[in-house]
This record gives C-alpha cells, sequence and structure tokens, in this order.
C-alpha cells in the first residue's frame, strides 16, 4: 500500500477566516450593490457555503442559538455568585454643602457600580491619596496621641515618654530615690500614656516618675523567659543522650516482660507487709493494739474513781477489768 499522505497543515483561525472572506468577495464581485432579491440570496447562498459548507442552514443558526444561550447562563450564574458572596456597602452620607464628586465611590472600590458617569460619586481613586481639608476646630495631634498607645512602645520609647512628661515637674521636686509605686503600675498594666494622670497628686507627687535603672518591663521578661525555656522535643532528646549506649531497646515483649515483674514484685512486697503485720499483732508490737490497750485502761480508772463503772457495766467488771484496790490513789 502507499504511503499515506500527511495532513495539509492547518492554520490559524484568523488566517482562516481572512481566506474565506477573499473567497466570498471573488465570487460576489460586482454584486454587493444591487438591489435585486437574486442577486442578494445569491450572495447569502454563497456566504453560507463558504463558512460552512454544505451544513443545514437551521442546523447552523440552531447552534450559534444554543451556543448564545450558553454564554448567557454563564453570565446569570457568574452574576448570581456575585450577588451571593459581594460584600456588603454601606450607602454613602455627604454632609450638607460638601460636593459628593470630592468622595470617592465606596461600591465602585468594590467594583460593584453600575451608574457608571451618571454616578454622583467620584470614580477617580487618586482623590483618596490626596490631603483632606484640615479643620480649624480639630487639632490632629489629639488623635495621634490618643493613637500612640504603650502597647507600640518599646523600652526606648516609653524612657522618652517619661522624661518629656515627667523631666521638669522631676527637677522641682525634692530629692528622694523612691519610684511611685502608682507609676510602676500604670506601667507594669499597660495604663501608662500621655494622659495618665498620678493619683497621688499629679505632677506634685513628692516621689520619681522616672524607671529605675534596669527595669526592664513584663512582656519582655516573659520574651526572654520563653527564650531561655527548653521545648519538650529537646527536653527529651537530651534524656534520651543523656541515657547512654549499654541500654536496652523496648519492645512489646520486653515491656509485658518488664510489667509482670513489676506486678510480681508489688505482690511479694504486700505478702512480707502483711506476714510482718501479723507477726508484730502476735509479739504486741502493733501500734493500734497499744493506743486500744491504753485508752480502755484510761477510762477505766477514771470510771472506776467516780464510782460509775460499777453501777454501769458490774458483768464486765468484775471478769475483765481489774479491782479500784489494785490501782494506787490519785489523791
Amino acid at each position: 500500500m502507499p504511503p499515506k499522505k500527511p495532513p495539509a497543515p492547518q492554520g490559524s483561525k484568523k488566517t482562516e477566516q481572512k481566506k474565506k472572506e477573499k473567497i466570498i468577495e471573488d465570487k460576489t464581485f460586482g454584486l454587493k450593490n444591487k438591489k435585486g432579491a437574486k442577486q442578494q440570496k445569491f450572495i447569502k447562498n454563497v456566504t453560507h457555503q463558504v463558512k460552512f459548507g454544505q451544513q443545514n442552514p437551521r442546523l447552523v443558526a440552531q447552534a450559534e442559538g444554543d451556543k448564545k444561550l450558553k454564554k448567557d447562563d454563564k453570565k446569570k450564574e457568574l452574576q448570581e455568585l456575585n450577588d451571593l458572596f459581594k460584600p456588603v456597602v454601606v450607602a454613602q452620607k455627604v454632609s450638607k454643602g460638601a460636593d459628593p464628586k470630592s468622595v470617592v465611590c465606596a461600591f465602585y472600590k468594590q467594583g460593584q457600580c453600575t451608574k457608571g458617569d451618571k454616578c454622583k460619586f467620584s470614580h477617580d481613586l487618586s482623590l483618596e491619596r490626596k490631603c483632606e481639608k484640615r479643620s480649624v476646630y480639630v487639632d490632629g495631634r489629639d488623635d495621634e496621641l490618643e493613637k500612640d498607645t504603650m502597647e507600640n512602645w518599646d523600652e526606648k520609647k516609653l524612657e522618652e515618654v517619661v522624661n518629656k512628661k515627667h523631666g521638669e515637674a522631676e527637677k522641682k521636686k525634692p530629692k528622694t530615690q523612691i519610684v511611685c509605686k502608682f507609676f510602676l503600675e500604670a506601667i507594669e498594666n499597660n495604663k501608662y500614656g500621655w494622659f495618665w494622670v498620678c493619683p497621688g497628686g499629679g505632677d506634685t507627687c513628692m516621689y520619681r516618675h522616672a524607671l529605675p535603672p534596669g527595669f526592664v518591663l513584663k512582656k519582655d521578661k516573659k520574651k526572654e523567659e520563653k527564650e531561655d525555656e527548653i521545648s519538650l522535643e529537646d527536653l527529651i532528646e537530651k534524656e534520651r543522650a543523656a541515657l547512654g549506649l549499654n541500654v536496652t531497646r523496648i519492645t512489646l515483649e520486653s515491656f509485658l516482660a518488664w510489667k509482670k515483674r513489676k506486678r510480681q514484685d508489688r505482690i511479694e512486697k504486700a505478702e512480707e507487709e502483711m506476714e510482718r503485720r501479723k507477726a508484730d499483732f502476735k509479739a504486741g508490737k502493733s501500734l493500734g493494739v497499744f493506743l486500744f490497750i491504753t485508752f480502755c485502761i484510761t477510762i477505766s480508772v477514771l470510771l472506776l474513781h467516780n464510782g460509775l463503772l460499777h453501777n454501769l457495766l458490774p458483768i464486765a467488771s468484775q471478769r475483765i477489768l481489774p479491782q479500784p484496790s489494785q490501782f494506787p490513789t490519785l489523791y
């Protein structure tokens, strides 16, 4: 059999489209400007044959319609997903007399504004980077001081704030090296700041409002302690390394044998303890028996001297307890 011919190389879609347009132009040369029904029908048939070949025009139109419907369905699905998961944007309010074009549209920033040029707010994102008009009734430094809290300070910044806030007042006070307890409590509890006032008299407090030498914040101490702490994994590895090489590896068999041996040792120890207690009891060395006998003798002596024992327990006193004449007088 002769070898099969290799398939003809196919060009890109744009090249194929240009070729088809060239063929249509050649076949309908001079007919496009004619308004006759026959000529227009001929042009339509030629265009269809070149573009779609021998396919049925109805099937082609139906396929195009289905393709368009699929695109519309995808758009609707995407729109529904956007509606479900889009972030909630609060309607903007502009103060009276302000120009809305000086405010960036919140919906535009989220990519949801559908008004386009008709939107009364600005779609220029560079407006946010421009400086706002400063109010003569508001001091911007107040906001900066409120935001500048002790949580964001390090030790150097804390010393700087203390020197600025209490430096002049410290010079006027009587010389003492005792640090104010309220000052230390405020620093330890993270309450110290620009607006802190000493409960012990404010600027007239006689104690120092300065950090003692070598003072370390609690959060810094915790960091140092965490750095010094040994993790559980490191501790296990350290203890394993200290065991050395001449050790027995733990397997299931060795563990069961060790467990059985330990159980037998406990049983033997319990038996030995029981035998020892029995021997002590027989020899009268048991502490419990000794205390019981001592207690009984003491009670008996007290009752006998008061003349109560023979009235309450005549039989027991005659058979078990000794007679009063056998005990020495307590007077």
